[in-house]
């Protein structure tokens, strides 16, 4: 296997009180007052976002056509126990105009393509559902 540079993303990101983030390629600059829930958040922005291009990638290589875009709502919740920090997700998906079955299976193949969802195997909590 050859292995093959698709992307690389760039930020910079200041803390405290006035912090920011930024990418190199300008499309994100925002603030961030405080780490928490601007990470959670983040997390949750990039993970949606490669889940719903997997999902149409999952569409695309079984022939199927999806009427609508896919809509992904995802909650990053940060938890403690006894001193230990842990993350959960839930990924609440919505694939308007398709069948239910054909849905669910493209939802649980995004979850083998989506490198975010490869990432966060056996390492976190998740819960897939679709709307």
């Amino acid at each position: 296997m050859t292995e093959k540079l698709l992307f690389t993303g760039k930020t910079h990101i200041f803390g405290g009180r006035d912090g920011s983030a930024r990418s190199s390629d300008g499309t994100i600059d925002i603030k961030l007052p405080q780490p928490h829930p601007a990470a959670e958040n983040l997390f949750g922005i990039a993970w949606s976002a490669c889940y719903i291009g997997a999902i149409e990638l999952a569409a695309a290589q079984r022939k199927i056509t999806l009427p609508d875009g896919p809509e992904v709502d995802t909650e990053i919740t940060l938890n403690a126990d006894n001193g230990s920090f842990f993350l959960r997700a839930r990924l609440n998906v919505s694939l308007s105009g398709i069948d239910r079955d054909i849905a669910q299976e493209l939802i649980e193949a995004a979850h083998g393509i989506c490198p975010y969802s490869k990432a966060t195997h056996g390492n976190i909590d998740v819960e897939t559902t679709l709307a």
